[in-house]
């Protein structure tokens, strides 16, 4: 399998070293030349996660990892999950089905890619004797699970930027709890896309990044992409594929998750609406509305994770888009660097065919919150009330919908609290989080000082 990039000025690439890489060399995204065809869906049925992932999985890896490699990764990662099955659904209402990705070690669905690429970062790693330095940008959930991931290992720095005051407590306190050396908790003084913006340009810096090892474990990485496309193909053949056609409405900032619902559907599986769920942050909604993608100023909201205005991951939408024109995105980007673009109608038309949208409002997104505790009993965050408020917006009778709970509710208190007037507590493995130290580096917004830092801290 051979990975191109969206821009199409950098070096085509297999499996490991487009993991590795993560960002282009040429400021691009990473995608596979063809998407393989699962020709055989009915056979996922009853398939533990484990397996399936092994089977979908395999054909993008190609020759990167032997079968004994990547299945002895795919157990390792997930063998920390709170439930057998890992992704399971439970219904809501009729025809509406929330899928549960909250169930593993930092309570959010960044850990079913981030536990598995740390699992395949070391083994190749261990082959090549090589050092890393892994710089990660979070708006508050893939942070702490990149920590997770490669805290304590012995041949990997890990320093992850997150913006001061813009996440939330609990997510805080898992980036800068840990007591490993080699994890280091960055508070950027600013939002989100300062910290991405610093992040790209510590990978476009190619002194820099070649002197460090420089390393992006961001959904930028295709590695994250691809491990999500798994619990697509699970819930879907749970709920009658390949006999039955599925929705499923995303509560997405960055783009990655819900692209990997788009991969699934090239792949074969009866995937009929893949809906954006966004909230008062919501350049991806006007987007698909209008045909202009511009960014504004990020307000911050009771969803953290959605406060972003430059979505990455839908510059690899955009390619696919616009048939693969790597020159037509180069020129986009250039645009975006100035403000924003505006999406060609045929393009427009492509992604419209994809993806459906809804935008929430706070309000909205606490009195879902009210609302699925009073009709069901279940306590759900932020994130996963705006996905189900747009969901409810796009469903149809006969079409099942599954609407993705991207995170614990108590990963975002506070809001819940207000909500229901009920303070969700951790989980038992949690539950001394708020009793130990912090271990936290507030750093200006400036990438010289960044790398100075960086230099500083990391291990030679």
């Amino acid at each position: 399998m051979r990975y191109v990039s969206t821009r199409g000025q950098a070096p085509v690439l297999d499996f490991e070293q487009a993991m590795l890489t993560g960002l282009a060399r040429d400021g691009g995204l990473y995608l596979p030349e063809a998407v393989p065809v699962l020709d055989d869906l009915a056979a996922f049925d009853g398939l533990s996660y484990e397996n399936a992932a092994f089977r979908i999985l395999k054909p993008f890896t190609g020759d990167s990892f032997t079968d004994d490699e990547l299945r002895g990764a795919i157990t390792r990662a997930y063998a920390g999950f709170g439930h057998i099955a890992r992704a399971p659904l439970t219904q809501l209402a009729p025809g509406h089905f929330l899928l549960e990705l909250f169930h593993g070690p930092t309570l959010a669905f960044k850990d079913f890619a981030m536990q598995l690429i740390g699992q395949l970062f070391q083994i190749a790693l261990a082959r090549s004797g090589q050092r890393i330095t892994i710089v990660g940008a979070t708006s508050g959930d893939t942070g702490s699970a990149a920590i997770e991931a490669f805290r304590g290992l012995p041949n990997v720095d890990v320093f992850i930027l997150f913006p001061h005051g813009r996440v939330s407590e609990v997510q805080r306190r898992q980036m800068t709890t840990p007591p490993d050396a080699n994890v280091h908790a960055l508070a950027l003084d600013g939002h989100f896309d300062d910290c991405q913006a610093r992040l790209k340009d510590l990978f476009n810096d190619h002194d820099f990044r070649d002197s460090v090892g420089l390393a992006g474990v961001n959904s930028i990485n295709w590695g994250r992409v691809l491990a999500q496309i798994v619990y697509y193909v699970t819930a879907a053949v749970s709920l009658g594929a390949p006999g039955r056609q599925v929705d499923f409405t995303v509560p997405t900032g960055n783009f990655g998750d819900i692209f990997a619902g788009s991969i699934a559907r090239q792949m074969g599986v009866p995937i009929r609406r893949l809906v954006v769920a966004t909230n008062q942050n919501d350049i991806l909604h006007r987007a698909l509305t209008t045909g202009d993608y511009r960014t504004g100023s990020v307000e911050p909201s009771i969803s953290p994770s959605m406060d972003i205005q430059v979505s990455s991951n839908f510059e690899r939408a955009l390619y696919l888009a616009y048939g693969g024109d790597a020159g037509a995105i180069r020129q986009l980007m250039d645009e975006l660097k100035t403000g924003g673009f505006s999406i060609s109608q045929g393009a427009l038309q492509a992604l419209r065919d994809q993806y459906a949208s809804g935008r929430v409002s706070e309000d909205e997104t606490r009195a879902m919150i009210r609302t699925i505790r009073e009709e069901t009993g279940q306590v759900i965050c932020p994130h996963t009330a705006v996905g189900v408020h747009v969901a409810r917006q796009h469903i149809e009778p006969g079409v099942p919908m599954v609407t993705l709970a991207t995170a614990h509710a108590a990963k975002f208190p506070d809001a819940v609290q207000d909500a229901i007037g009920l303070r969700p507590a951790l989980p038992p493995h949690m539950a001394g989080l708020f009793d130990l130290p912090e271990r936290v580096t507030r750093v200006e917004n400036d990438n010289d000082a960044l790398k100075s830092l960086i230099l500083e801290r990391r291990t030679a």
